[in-house]
Order: C-alpha cells, then sequence, then structure tokens
C-alpha cells in the first residue's frame, strides 16, 4: 500500500497522559518509537519539541472526550494534525493497549486511511461554548419551572389549570403573596383579574384554595431565585453571543429568512456550522456530517437498514425543532414536503426530511450568499406532470412510436 506520510506520528489521548508513536519511513526501512508524554503544558510543549527534532511533518490523534483540546492548541501550528472519529480507528479486538493503539493510529495515518473531523477555528469554538452553555441553562430553567408546578400541585393549588404561563405577570404576584404568607383565595385571586384571563372567577378562586405549609412556601422562593437567576445569566450569554456573532450579522439575517429558523436558532446553526462552506464539498456532505441521512447499509443487494446516525446533541434536535415550526407554515414547500413524505414514509422520517431539505438551503444560502427562495406549495404538482407526460412518452417509444409533444399554451 502506497505511504503518503513516511514521517508521521500516532497519539492515544487520555487525561494524564498522551503516548506518541514516531513512525519513520526511510526507503523499505520503518522505524517506529513509542514515548509517553504528561498532559500537562510542559509535557505537551515537551512532545511538541520531540516532534519538531525528529521533523515529522503529519501527526494523527483520535477524538477522546475534551482531552484533545489541549493537545490540539499546543500542536497546531507546529505539525499538521489530523482529528480522528474514535468508531473510525478502532483497532483489532484483542490488540488494545495504549502502545498498541498509538503504533495503530500512525499506521493508519502514514498510509492515508484516516478521514479528518471538522475542527472548527478558536473563535467558532468559543462561539459554540456559549451557544450550548446557553441551551443548557434554558433546559435547567425549563427544570425549575417544572419543580415549581410540583410544589403547587402538592399544596393543591391548582393556578397552572388556569393559566399557560405561571411565571407572568399575574402568576408572579400571585406567587408573591404565597410567599408573603397569604392563604385567603379572596385576597389572591386580586392579583389575577386581568381582563385578558378567560378562566371564571368562581374557577379561579377554588384554583387558589390549598393547603400550604411554610416549606411549600419556601421551595417556592427557592425555585423562583433560582429562575431569575438563570434568567439573568441567560439574558448576559446572548449579549455575548451578539458580539461573537458582529462579523456574521449578514449570515445572520440571511439564516432568518428560512421559515421556522427564529434569530437563537440561527445563532446554534453559525455556531456549529460555521459561515464558511468551504469545508463541506457538497450540500450532501453537509447533511450527511449533521447525520439527517439514512445509513448506508446494504448487503447482497439488501437494504437493511435506513436509520439515520447518531448526530451533533446541539446542532440536529435545533434542526429538527425548526422543521415542527416551518411544517406550519401555509403555502411552503416544506410544509408540503412533510405531508407528501408523511403518508408514504410517516411523520417521523419525513420531518428528518424536513430538517435535511432546510441544512442543505442553509449550506446554499451561506455559500452563495443569497435569501432563502421558496419553491412553493406547487412545486411538487409540476414535477410530477413532468414526469408523467416523460413516463407516457417512454411508453409510446417502447411501443414503437415516434413521439413529439408540445405544451398547450
Amino acid at each position: 500500500m502506497e505511504v503518503l506520510h513516511p514521517r508521521c506520528a500516532g497519539l492515544d489521548v487520555h487525561k494524564k497522559t498522551v503516548v506518541a508513536a514516531f513512525r519513520i519511513q526511510e526507503g523499505n526501512q520503518v522505524e517506529v518509537t513509542v514515548e509517553t508524554f504528561p498532559t500537562t503544558t510542559s509535557g505537551l510543549l515537551d512532545l511538541c519539541g520531540r516532534i519538531e527534532e525528529l521533523r515529522i511533518g503529519h501527526a494523527a490523534m483520535e477524538a477522546t472526550g475534551v482531552y484533545w483540546k489541549p493537545v490540539w492548541h499546543v500542536l497546531s501550528g507546529h505539525v499538521e494534525l489530523l482529528l480522528a472519529n474514535a468508531r473510525h480507528v478502532k483497532n483489532l479486538p484483542g490488540r488494545k493497549s495504549d502502545v498498541k493503539d498509538a503504533e495503530w493510529i500512525a499506521d493508519l495515518d502514514a498510509h492515508g486511511l484516516i478521514t479528518g473531523s471538522f475542527v472548527p477555528p478558536a473563535d467558532q469554538q468559543d462561539l459554540r461554548n456559549l451557544t450550548r452553555t446557553r441551551v443548557q441553562l434554558v433546559r435547567e430553567r425549563t427544570r425549575h419551572v417544572a419543580r415549581l408546578h410540583k410544589v403547587l400541585e402538592d399544596a393543591n393549588i391548582k393556578l397552572t389549570s388556569f393559566i399557560s404561563d405561571v411565571l407572568g405577570v399575574s402568576g408572579r404576584r400571585v406567587l408573591a403573596a404565597i410567599i408573603a404568607g397569604e392563604t385567603d383565595p379572596d385576597l389572591l385571586l386580586k392579583n389575577l383579574l386581568v381582563p385578558r384571563l378567560k378562566a371564571k372567577a368562581e374557577d379561579l378562586r377554588e384554583s387558589l384554595r390549598g393547603f400550604l405549609r411554610d416549606h411549600h412556601r419556601f421551595m417556592l422562593k427557592l425555585h423562583l431565585e433560582q429562575i431569575d437567576s438563570i434568567d439573568e445569566a441567560i439574558s448576559r450569554l446572548d449579549v455575548r453571543i451578539d458580539g461573537h456573532l458582529r462579523p456574521f450579522r449578514y449570515a445572520r439575517e440571511l439564516l432568518t429568512t428560512v421559515p421556522g429558523l427564529s434569530t437563537t436558532a440561527a445563532n446554534v446553526v453559525l455556531a456549529e456550522v460555521g459561515a464558511d462552506m468551504s469545508h463541506f464539498p457538497t450540500g450532501n456532505h453537509l447533511v450527511s456530517w449533521a447525520c439527517l441521512c439514512p445509513r448506508s447499509d446494504s448487503s447482497a443487494g439488501k437494504r437493511r437498514s435506513k436509520r439515520t446516525m447518531k448526530g451533533s446533541h446541539w446542532l440536529k434536535p435545533v434542526l429538527v425543532q425548526c422543521a415542527w415550526s416551518a411544517v406550519r407554515v401555509k403555502g411552503s414547500y416544506l410544509r408540503t414536503l412533510y405531508y407528501r413524505l408523511r403518508a408514504r414514509r410517516g411523520s417521523k422520517r419525513a420531518i428528518i426530511a424536513v430538517a435535511a431539505s432546510m441544512l442543505e438551503s442553509i449550506y446554499h444560502m451561506l455559500r452563495d450568499g443569497v435569501e432563502y427562495a421558496d419553491l412553493g406549495a406547487e412545486h411538487f404538482d409540476r414535477v410530477d406532470q413532468i414526469s408523467y407526460a416523460d413516463r407516457l412518452v417512454k411508453k409510446l417509444q417502447r411501443s414503437g412510436y415516434e413521439v413529439t409533444i408540445r405544451k398547450v399554451a
């Protein structure tokens, strides 16, 4: 097999150590030297010096949790690095050790058998940390709201049965009165009498008649303080994210023209994918990278599985959520695509297909700098008419007729 990198290294990264296998080939002679370095800054600098000393031009390592990041930061700029998916460089069973793993990675890298993962630049990695932290805080806020509902139900306060948002203006006033020690349903009802509330006064009064104890008041106050603290942290993150996205403001404006894609979702897409589409040769490559297409799994001419791969926990759920919003836009291409596929494939596969279509559109928008152009609900009707006419022409040609068709004005 042809050797593409005669002087290369394979790195097996761990939390405390990194095992480096230096593979040097001169002619038909192959020499492999294995050394272990600590993952402290001094140890990584020693590894960098050893690579320069041996004139190593290429190195590969597998993505191990977050432990690969310090190694990448130190070595980038000194050697051409390749980050491999751990599933793609797995060694044969029974040959598992740190030394053998490093030698195996070095051997694969020497022959060009490793496909590198997409590693965004440092500013995009910082943006990813911000958007992912925001998602985690929103999830934590949702958990505290759910716990607050449980405390109200435990006290037999049926407020959530009549108010959709218990943390709204009127709901906050009632919770503040309960925490202050008020138990009279008539006095609590005065905080809920707003014109927009459709529930009857009697039903609201009965919903506020419960069995409140000091424990309930303490828990309500605790959860409200946590929710307010998280809201403040989310606001600070939004300001920070806007600052990082200032150079890509035009790209974000383009993404918000896609149906169902909000500003927050556009921030997540830019953080995960980036604004530079040169990393992906085609839109299909980007869709495959996001794991929004069926896997390739066939044998003996039979398709064994059409399930999608496990993609990013940050990008894929956001795109699916946006797809559910997009299919509610009447008269749109995405809505027609969803209902067209749902009849044959089911709702889950159909919504994945809509998310994949959205991501492919995002690829072309960011690559060409154009706004989203909806094909319309009649797009498939036009395609079906053309296909139907082509089928009829071919059927007549197979029967021995020469056919010429002309569209009527």
